[in-house]
């Protein structure tokens, strides 16, 4: 009686075990949950950043070429100047005076010059004559020769003089705005060795550009007319745009660090963009508008028959290929793909528009008010689970 008792429970047990594994197996394949995604149009971008600073695209640093004190200043910072307008004077009082000793000394070599011509003019009429030596002759054509050329160069100490003169007065070689004086009236400036600085002219300030130092490692996919977008902490709310005017071939390194000099144009037509101001740079290296595209996740699914559960699975032969589900049967489809920005990528062929493609699956959390309910009699209950009176 007891076996027949202990073969009875035994029978019941393997009942229950039997029930709890397959109402579990039926759970599971209920739990696959695909996540589906649309063929759409997309803008589709790659791109590297980068700091740089605001210059202009043209500036000149003027200097004096002679030394002297500063005795007129005519512009200050941010003054609009015009190229030819006189905006600084030197003391010309040295200079005036080198000009007059210069001309004093021209006018002795020219009367020098004109009483060795006639000299020489009377000793070749002896000579011809036969009056005096040939030697005679020859120091007297020689005497003249030598005057000649005092003149000339006395001749171009004047023109240097005024020259000098002329540098005493400093004008704008270009259309634009000062942007730095580096000098007050009365102040000396020296010449001896080096052309002090007196101003900094920008031609263009509505014409500005951006320096950015670019790394090695992204410089190969910068090229000219690329598209580009900075920003400054002067108008943190503001995205400036520009275009890759020049890429240079310099490199410069700096603690192991190699850059290389990226020139962007940056039009600055209401004039916030100001010379100096650090850039937060974005270059556009690739960009494809209104192109078909797909999750980048859904190149990288692949099914399995242990994951699909009782569907079914139609394969293809294709490098990149997407999935879709027709019916209870998950088709590959091949597709040549084009650019990726790592989220997205384009597709050239092989889908349509609209299209559901599968990009991956998803299951349901395991402690769901069903799978506590499937959950084996002999198994303790969840945590915290208050019995009712």
């Amino acid at each position: 009686m007891k076996k027949k008792k202990l073969w009875i429970g035994i029978g019941i047990v393997a009942a229950i075990l039997l029930a709890f594994s397959l109402l579990k197996g039926k759970k599971k394949e209920q739990e696959i949950i695909f996540e589906y995604a649309k063929v759409e149009k997309a803008n589709i971008q790659n791109s590297i950043t980068a700091t740089g600073t605001i210059e202009p695209v043209t500036s000149v640093t003027v200097g004096t070429q002679v030394s002297g004190i500063v005795n007129r200043l005519y512009v200050d910072y941010n003054s609009v100047v015009r190229k030819g307008q006189v905006i600084a004077e030197l003391d010309k009082t040295n200079l005036l005076s080198e000009l007059n000793t210069a001309r004093a000394n021209l006018s002795s070599a020219e009367s020098a010059l004109t009483y060795q011509r006639a000299n020489f003019e009377r000793f070749k009429t002896l000579y011809t004559k036969g009056l005096i030596s040939a030697d005679d002759y020859e120091n007297a054509r020689l005497s003249y020769q030598q005057q000649t050329q005092q003149v000339s160069q006395a001749r171009e100490n004047v023109r240097r003089a005024q020259t000098n003169l002329s540098y005493a007065t400093i004008t704008s070689p270009i259309d634009g705005v000062v942007l730095s004086k580096s000098v007050e009236e009365g102040q000396t400036v020296a010449a001896s060795f080096n052309t002090p600085e007196l101003f900094k002219i920008a031609q263009d300030l509505t014409q500005m550009q951006v320096v950015a130092n670019v790394d090695e490692a992204d410089i190969g996919e910068v090229k000219p007319g690329e598209r580009v977008t900075f920003t400054v902490d002067a108008y943190p709310e503001d995205t400036f745009t520009g275009s890759v005017k020049q890429v240079r071939q310099e490199a410069t390194t700096t603690n192991n660090v190699v850059t290389y000099e990226v020139i962007i144009n940056a039009p600055n037509a209401d004039l916030k963009l100001k010379p100096g101001l650090t850039a937060n740079v974005t270059i556009y290296t690739q960009e494809r508008q209104g192109v078909l595209s797909i999750p980048t996740k859904a190149l990288r699914y692949t099914p399995t028959q242990e994951t699909i559960g009782k569907r079914k699975i139609q394969d293809s032969k294709g490098k990149n290929k997407v999935w879709t589900m027709e019916g209870n049967t998950l088709v590959a489809h091949d597709v040549n793909t084009g650019m990726s920005d790592g989220s997205h990528t384009q597709i050239i062929s092989g889908l349509k528009e609209g299209q559901q493609i599968i990009v991956g699956v998803k299951e349901q959390d395991d402690n769901t008010e069903d799978e506590q309910q499937a959950r084996s009699p002999f198994a303790p209950g969840p945590p915290n689970k208050k019995k009712k009176n």
